[in-house]
């Protein structure tokens, strides 16, 4: 599910701000202290809603891949790489920030990752299996694991590919430690609409966090807004909220409406470029349509993050 996987762990979060373990407008310090530069200056919630300034470690060369000779490299090596949640942080912080804490928005892995290491800094285990025990067992969703370094799929499940010039490449397994509490979700549509429901529908969060999770601030560069670790979105019919995932051959969008009445998961196994007059038309033209009826014209900005959803976005 790739970054869907954030909307777990923001719900985690605001559940032990709900218990009040955890401040939203904490110091990240005084729960990592001594983990992040400037860590007394950058709050929980500007994790949550990518306003710290922090850098994307994904955004570093060593990362995945960027061009035909990084691909061959990454499926022979880089794919079966394990990493240690410090590592990943540690590669964002090596790049200086994107801007002062609050003074924009700049979508940012680093955050997840380190609000996964707050999660068990606060509980005493991970958060995966935080996020097992409050969320997948209460709502049995049984094709639903937070995985931590092996890289089978549990059940049936589609191939993701890689497009080489001489055709594709199975690119299925991964090591998904690369992603962490950002992104190494796996789940299936039925288990991610689910979760919408619940979560939206207020039987996961207490009003106040619920609210608080959906105040949103300006993300210009997906042409939508963003709050705790759920997106708004504004299509032809009105607002859509929800989260965009994705891993190396593999898709998902996540969308409904505010009051857990209205859900639409979609899975989906891009392959080489985006092509906005053939494939991604109508891969926006099967989200409006799935999210505001059949019937409903593809009119009006599609939000750029909805047209070519990006590795973990």
């Amino acid at each position: 599910m790739g970054s869907v996987t954030k909307t777990f762990v923001s719900t985690v979060v605001l559940q032990l701000v709900a218990d009040g373990r955890v401040g939203l407008d904490d110091p990240v310090e005084r729960h990592l202290p001594g983990v992040v530069p400037n860590g007394a200056g950058i709050t929980v919630r500007q994790l949550l809603n990518h306003t710290s300034g922090l850098f994307d470690y994904l955004e570093d060369p060593r990362f995945l891949y960027h061009d035909d000779a990084s691909l061959r490299t990454y499926l022979a090596q880089g794919r079966w790489t394990d990493y240690r949640p410090r590592q990943l942080v540690a590669a964002g912080f090596e790049h200086p920030p994107y801007f002062a804490p609050g003074q924009g928005w700049h979508y940012s892995n680093t955050n997840y990752v380190l609000l996964g290491m707050l999660i068990g800094k606060t509980t005493g285990r991970t958060w995966q299996k935080e996020v097992e025990q409050r969320i997948i067992r209460p709502l049995h969703l049984d094709d639903t694991v937070m995985p931590t370094s092996g890289t089978g799929i549990p059940g049936p499940h589609a191939h993701g590919y890689a497009k080489l010039p001489e055709g594709p490449v199975d690119m299925t397994r991964i090591n998904p430690t690369f992603g962490d509490a950002a992104g190494n979700g796996i789940s299936s549509t039925n288990d991610l609409t689910r979760f919408h429901a619940a979560l939206l529908g207020g039987r996961l969060l207490p009003p106040a966090q619920l609210a608080e999770m959906t105040t949103t601030v300006p993300a210009p560069a997906i042409g939508a807004d963003y709050g705790l670790g759920l997106i708004r979105f504004d299509l032809p019919c009105g607002p859509a909220w929800g989260h965009l995932g994705g891993l190396p051959g593999y898709g998902t969008v996540l969308l409904g409406s505010l009051d857990g009445g209205k859900q639409f998961a979609l899975s989906h196994t891009p392959y080489g470029e985006g092509d906005p007059e053939g494939p991604g038309r109508a891969f926006q033209n099967l989200v409006i349509k799935a999210a505001c009826g059949k019937d409903a014209p593809p009119t009006g900005t599609f939000p750029p993050a909805l047209t070519a959803p990006d590795t973990l976005r």
